[in-house]
C-alpha cells in the first residue's frame, strides 16, 4: 500500500513539474483512501506557504471538518521542510512517508532531526526510501533543467 500512495503523490509531483514548480507532492490517507492532496503551488498562489504537504493537510483538515487528522497518515515525495514538519506535528498526522532526502532543507533526517525532538506533544513516526529513485528522479531532472 505505501509505493500505491507513494505513485499518487508522485503523480502531484509531476503535476508541479509541468507547472514549472518545485515538483513535490503529498498526499494524506485515512483508512486506505487518500483525504487530502497537493503539490507545490508556490508560484502559482504567490506563498510561500503552498508547499505541497501543507496543501494536501489543507485539503484533508476541510474534508475531516478538523484541523486534528488523527488516523492518518502522509506521503511526500521529498523529506518535508521544517515549515512542513511543524504542521505535520500540528495536524497530529500519525506516519510520514518519506520517498526520498532533501539535502539542503530536509529537516526530519538530513538538516534536523525535528520529528524527534523532545518537546512536541504529538510524535509522528516517519520512514524514507519509498519509491526513493523515483521521486529522487524528478526532483533532479527539475533543478538539472534550471541550471
Amino acid at each position: 500500500m505505501k509505493e500505491l500512495f507513494m505513485k499518487e503523490a508522485l503523480i502531484r509531483a509531476k503535476i508541479a513539474f509541468e507547472k514549472d514548480e518545485v515538483p513535490i507532492g503529498a498526499v494524506v490517507v485515512k483508512n486506505n483512501e487518500i483525504i487530502g492532496y497537493g503539490q507545490n503551488r508556490t508560484i502559482e498562489k504567490n506563498s510561500v506557504f503552498a508547499h505541497a504537504e501543507i496543501e494536501a493537510i489543507n485539503m484533508a483538515s476541510k474534508k475531516e471538518q478538523n484541523y486534528r487528522l488523527v488516523g492518518c497518515d502522509i506521503y511526500s515525495t521529498i523529506e518535508p521542510c521544517h515549515l512542513c514538519a511543524k504542521a505535520i506535528v500540528a495536524s497530529r498526522i500519525d506516519n510520514l512517508y518519506i520517498g526520498a532526502r532533501e539535502p539542503k532543507e530536509g529537516s526530519i533526517v538530513s538538516q534536523d532531526n525535528f520529528l524527534d525532538k523532545p518537546f512536541h506533544n504529538h510524535k509522528t513516526h516517519y520512514e524514507i526510501g519509498i519509491l526513493e529513485s523515483e521521486c529522487k528522479e524528478i526532483i533532479q531532472r527539475f533543478f538539472k533543467a534550471k541550471r
